[in-house]
């Protein structure tokens, strides 16, 4: 931060002497505002210095020897006085050569050299064409006290012509040799006051000689720009588009578009992984860094050195707060992982999970280390270090999903509840009509028709009083199909050398009971066909011991289909992945002042840089993802298949996403026009009012806005936007014929709902219950090592003496889990600076000098609140036994608040970790 000497203000407002903060502060005359003589006023460039020629000005009086303002001469009689008061964070934690440059600038600082402001006007100069402009005048003063101790206040005074007209953008330039975090600037023009909000990082001139735009809070479409603003706005876009060249640095704010080419190293054989975004492979696009071409062949990107960070956009970064989450993370997951790691280097193998015992001492502090004050250096003390981090590193809380009930995830009920109130809500659909059939080319998978045939269906269906007939009259029967999408990989996957997994392809019958359960009928997994055998298999539960044993492993295996499913589809792809492009789009082609990027703004934040540090860490080759979850070294192209087959832009708003898998019908007489299906549905019916909360928002919003029938054809910026998305962003798909169009308020209204909900709702509803729902391994195991057993297998004896460690030997390794679960609760962690979509009145106050638009995020807010109410009543509601019941956690993840932690509830506005 910078601290600038007091100043003393004449009966103008602008004659300043400066006090220096230091008394001993020898003067140097080579700074930009010398100290021999008095800060020169801001004047406008219409204003004319006077003519000093013989010591006399134009009027023939004497000008006195002593420094004088030159707008005191000025031949403009009208002047006025307009405060700047620049309001700056300091860092929460600085560098040790942040620190000492922050020693060596102290005195440089103290006589205003930290950082120079100018304002432009929002009419037209005559002189120049363009903008009116102040001169550029430093920010003075000692810091203002403030009660929020993160923030520093100075002030600036500029005197400008009277008909100077309302100031529409503020140009700063940072002066010091690091960046400056700016908050805010509020002009304080007569009895007006002009927001500007920052809330973003300035460049050291240093760095680069450009300075920064900062644009008032007023709103504004292309065509309604002021005059004097509109150049700026234009330059500021072009800014932060690039030209597509060069690497990335990280003082930049650039926006840019690249493939997936930086996910695996081809300097190493086993972290070689195919580039995602190119025609057999489409992807979405994700934020370019331009880091250098390991080939000129095959265009992969270095992935540089292991503690490099990922460019991201400067403003994009994590806070400190944000930061800090994310060590006490890594700190918990090093803990974890050490033991069993150094276990599993002393037996040479990694060891698996022996007993249940093994699993329940996770959440216990077994191990206790007293402070060690000696010098070793040795693994001890490096030991000893992680585990003085604190005690509460120490240990994984108990996982919702068996705080209460150790024994719930055995139940076929709660197995079937998971997939309408789990982690994983979104891929159960309703079953229209058997056989089933698959898609995939009969050449190769064999036959398309399903195992789960008819007449076993049937069967199952007696047990509960009903035919087959019935049944689907009342549309009472699920499915839960993984097939197509995972049986082009079943073969790469059981080949993986290096670390072993076994995985089916797999579909499961559900039925929906008249006691409101959701139970598992039968389960079928493949393997690729052989000229000997089809290698389908159907389980169903039974009655004696051998067959409930199986039937347990068949359920593990369609929980770890579903888990990857869910991880690489519907978590990463479908909320983190596809909603990098709309940010990019929204950043290049929407000025800070258009309303649609006002409006998308709270839902962009730190989106790029949780992407980023995946691609790090999480989806690259060799990370989290490929080690502990089914598809392993194949996730990625995984979630490529899946992109291509299935992912919709029309059909990732929720109404039109449960009419596609037949879990609503359309009904214009119910909420958000449709009718659920399972009315104890409670992701769908819980975030149908999140939905239509966030849609009567949009839809009021973007009529305020666009009033004119042509307005949205004619806004060239929005329609840029919307284009850059299509054939850009989403490059792959730019064709498709499904894309919506952009030409009404409905049109858009529906499109920005989309993304919205995308990034607030539907993200949470995937997210935030991985841990509470993931963090018991068995209840959900991310892989499998062993397929089940049969008869004339060898494992089937071991199988038949001990199915327990069968089961338990078929989880992931301790060490597997560990990392999963470290993860997990990362991932499922609310940060102490996250920003909640009930809280979006108070965010986009100071972006609006608008009451009817802070009105519409006030009634927002006020559904919101009683959405919450709404939704705690109905997890008291007996009748929903999806909700409620003994010992079983209630429905909480679409529930709008949540204090930091792993809580299990709360939506962010944005995909923020």
């Amino acid at each position: 931060m910078f601290v600038a000497s007091p100043v003393k203000t004449n009966s103008y407002g602008a004659g300043l002497e400066r006090f220096p903060a230091f008394p001993v502060l020898p003067r140097r005359r080579q700074h930009i505002v010398p100290l021999s003589r008095k800060v020169r006023a801001v004047i406008s460039r219409e204003e004319k210095t006077v003519d000093q020629e013989d010591g006399k000005n134009t009027n023939g009086s004497l000008v006195s020897n002593s420094p004088a303002f030159p707008w005191q001469k000025s031949k403009y009689t009208g002047t006025k006085t307009v405060i700047a008061v620049v309001k700056i964070r300091k860092k929460m934690r600085e560098k040790l050569t942040e620190k000492v440059e922050h020693q060596l600038e102290l005195l440089m600082k103290a006589i205003g050299q930290g950082m120079l402001i100018q304002l432009v006007s929002e009419e037209i100069d005559p002189e120049t064409g363009s903008g009116r402009k102040s001169s550029e005048t430093p920010v003075l003063g000692l810091p203002k006290a403030r009660n929020d101790s993160r923030y520093l206040e100075f002030t600036a005074n500029f005197t400008v012509p009277t008909d100077f007209g309302k100031p529409g953008a503020i140009l700063v330039t940072n002066l010091l040799s690091s960046e400056i975090c700016l908050s805010e600037i509020t002009i304080h023009d007569g009895g007006d006051t002009i927001l500007f909000p920052g809330n973003t990082w300035i460049h050291s001139r240093n760095d680069n000689p450009e300075g920064r735009i900062i644009f008032a809070s007023q709103t504004w479409l292309p065509s309604e720009t002021p005059a004097g603003i509109k150049e700026l706005r234009e330059k500021d876009l072009k800014s932060v588009r690039g030209n597509g060249e060069g690497e990335r640095k990280p003082h930049e704010r650039i926006y840019d578009y690249d493939i997936y080419n930086d996910i695996g190293d081809p300097r190493k054989k086993d972290r070689v992984r195919p580039i995602l975004g190119v025609p057999e492979r489409p992807y979405p696009r994700r934020c370019r860094s331009g880091r250098p071409l390991l080939s000129t062949d095959t265009p992969f990107e270095s992935r540089g050195k292991d503690k490099d960070e990922f460019y991201v956009p400067r403003d994009e970064v994590f806070e400190d707060i944000k930061r800090d989450t994310f060590r006490a993370g890594r700190f918990k997951a090093l803990f974890h992982n050490l033991v069993p790691s150094i276990a599993a280097a002393l037996s040479n193998l990694d060891i698996p999970f022996t007993c249940f015992s093994d699993i329940d001492r996770l959440y216990k502090s077994d191990i206790v280390l007293k402070h060690t004050e000696g010098k070793d250096k040795g693994l001890g003390g490096f030991i000893d270090g992680i585990l003085n981090v604190g005690e509460t590193l120490l240990r994984y809380d108990t996982p919702a999903v068996i705080k209460w009930d150790r024994f719930a995830w055995l139940r076929d009920n709660e197995f079937g509840r998971q997939a309408l109130a789990g982690v994983n809500p979104v891929n159960i659909e309703l079953l229209k009509e058997l056989p089933i059939r698959s898609k995939l080319d009969p050449a190769i998978y064999g036959s398309p028709e399903s195992a789960l045939t008819e007449e076993l269906i049937a069967h199952e269906v007696l047990h509960y009083g009903m035919t087959l007939e019935q049944a689907f009259e009342e549309k009472r029967l699920f499915l839960l199909d993984y097939h197509d999408m995972l049986l082009p990989f079943v073969d790469k996957i059981n080949s993986i050398k290096e670390d072993p997994r076994k995985t089916y392809a797999s579909r499961t019958i559900f039925f929906y009971s008249k006691a409101g359960a959701l139970r598992p009928l039968a389960i079928e997994l493949s393997l690729p066909p052989t000229p000997e055998n089809e290698n389908k298999f159907v389980y169903a539960h039974g009655h004696d011991a051998t067959t409930h044993w199986i039937w347990k492993l068949a359920k593990a295996h369609v929980c770890s289909n579903d888990a990857g499913v869910h991880q690489l589809v519907n978590h990463w792809l479908r909320t983190h992945a596809c909603m990098e492009p709309y940010i990019i789009a929204t950043n290049r082609q929407l000025s800070s002042m258009h309303p649609v990027y006002k409006l998308l703004h709270p839902h962009m934040r730190y989106t790029l840089e949780i992407n980023a540090r995946a691609r790090k860490s999480l989806i690259n080759g060799g990370g989290i993802i490929e080690s502990c979850f089914t598809p392993g070294k194949y996730a990625m192209e995984l979630s490529s298949a899946a992109y291509k087959s299935m992912w919709r832009f029309d059909m990732e708003g929720l109404p039109a996403d449960l009419v596609r898998r037949g879990m609503a019908e359309e009904d214009s007489s119910a909420e958000c026009g449709v009718k659920l299906v399972i009315e104890d549905y409670p992701y769908a019916a819980d975030g149908l009012l999140i939905w239509k909360a966030i849609k009567n928002l949009v839809e009021s919003y973007v009529k305020h806005f666009y009033s004119d029938p042509d307005s949205i054809t004619s806004d060239f910026e929005l329609q840029a936007w919307w284009d850059e998305i299509k054939n850009k962003g989403h490059y792959d798909k730019k064709d498709e014929p499904w894309w919506p169009k952009l030409n009404t308020t409905q049109d858009l209204s529906e499109i920005l709902t989309n993304m919205i909900w995308i990034a607030s709702g539907q993200h949470a509803a995937l997210n935030f219950g991985q841990y509470p729902f993931g963090g018991y391994v068995p209840n959900r195991p991310t892989l499998l090592r062993k397929l089940i057993p049969h008869e004339n297998d060898p494992d089937y004896e071991m199988f038949m003496r001990n199915p327990q460690y069968s089961f338990l030997s078929s989880l992931p390794t301790q060490l597997q889990a560990t990392k999963v679960m470290a993860v997990q609760e990362t991932l499922s962690t609310h940060s102490p600076d996250e920003e909640y979509l009930i809280d979006l009145k108070e965010n986009q106050r100071r972006w609006f000098q608008d009451e009817e638009v802070v009105k519409y995020f006030s009634k927002f807010t006020e559904e919101l609140e009683e959405i919450e109410k709404k939704i705690n009543k109905r997890n008291k509601d007996k009748k929903l036994k999806n909700r409620t019941g003994a010992g079983m956690p209630p429905y909480e993840l679409l529930i709008p608040t949540s204090p930091h932690g792993v809580t299990g509830r709360g939506i962010p506005n944005s995909i923020s970790i």
